[in-house]
Formats: structure tokens, C-alpha cells, sequence
């Protein structure tokens, strides 16, 4: 194996539902939300890696009342010497945010349903090589 995670945290919550009308409307509007990621990454120590995955909605136009939710899951891995930059690439955008996408999942629902939403869904798969691809097409 090229990489391991050594461990992952949850580095960053932020869960806001500014006012009652945010709350009665997020339900029917939240079709009107995309899904968004952000990874980056960052030395930490000698081959030793900390990638952040990053999840949000985020509200098109249409909403007038809107929420805001972000999530980051930080993950330390380390890296086997001399790996191409190509596979490094890889390893930071589809494999560790696809490992680690189950706890951002799982976090971003119990926040929803704790905040009273049950019928609130997002992917529970996402396909993180097909949004890497895409980026490298656009």
C-alpha cells in the first residue's frame, strides 16, 4: 500500500440556522442546494501528510432562506518514499476523501437530524474519481 491514515479528527463544525423560517423552509428547500467539496492538503511531518475534506451545501439563487453547513474532516497519512506526483495527487483527491466521506456522511446527517430535520438527505456515495476527472477536464 502507497499511504496510510494514521488517524482522522473532525477539524472544523459549522451548523447554522440563522432564524424559524430558515428552519420551516430548509425541507422544501433544500433540493435548491448542491453539494460541494474542498480537499487540500499540507506537510505535516517527513512523508506524513494532513488532507482536509471539506463538505458543504451550498444554496443556489432560488433560496431565500438559507443555512449554513460545513464540515472538515482532517486526515494525517503517511506516505511511502518516492511516489510519483501523480499518485500522491490521487491518493489526496480520490482515495483519502473516499475513506473518509462515510464519518463526513454520517456527522452531517446526525447534525440535521438533531437540529429537528429528519427528511433531510444527501449522497450517501459519492464518486470521487469521476469529480476528479471532471476537474481535470474543466
Amino acid at each position: 500500500m502507497s499511504y496510510k491514515i494514521i488517524s482522522k479528527f473532525i477539524k472544523d463544525v459549522s451548523f447554522e440556522i440563522p432564524n424559524a423560517q430558515s428552519f420551516v423552509m430548509i425541507e422544501k428547500e433544500i433540493l435548491n442546494y448542491n453539494l460541494k467539496f474542498d480537499i487540500n492538503s499540507k506537510p505535516f511531518k517527513e512523508n506524513i501528510i494532513e488532507v482536509n475534506t471539506i463538505l458543504r451545501l451550498s444554496p443556489n439563487q432560488e433560496v431565500k432562506h438559507k443555512i449554513l453547513t460545513e464540515i472538515n474532516v482532517s486526515a494525517l497519512i503517511s506516505l511511502e518514499k518516492n511516489l510519483e506526483k501523480k499518485d500522491i495527487e490521487k491518493i489526496i483527491l480520490i482515495k483519502i476523501p473516499t475513506e473518509i466521506y462515510p464519518t463526513l456522511y454520517e456527522t452531517f446527517v446526525y447534525l440535521f437530524q438533531q437540529a429537528g430535520l429528519k427528511e433531510v438527505k444527501i449522497d450517501k456515495d459519492v464518486d470521487f474519481e469521476k469529480l476528479y476527472n471532471q476537474s481535470k477536464k474543466a
